[in-house]
């Protein structure tokens, strides 16, 4: 399983976002948006328990 935590570009946010100084940081599992959080604790916090998760389900199925 991949799970990247990066900061959202300026180009992918609102206007008023960017004009507010707003940061971004979005989760991906398997390239897909799980999650967007306003700072990276939080972001990296929700990936380790993603790979927590699915690391349990290997597991399992083994």
């Amino acid at each position: 399983m991949t799970v990247k935590v990066s900061e959202r570009d300026d180009s992918h946010k609102s206007h008023e976002g960017v004009a507010a100084g707003i940061r971004i940081w979005d989760v991906y599992q398997q390239d897909l948006l799980v999650g967007m959080f306003h700072n990276e604790s939080d972001a990296q916090n929700y990936k380790a328990e993603l790979e927590v998760l699915e690391s349990k389900r290997q597991q399992q199925a083994s």
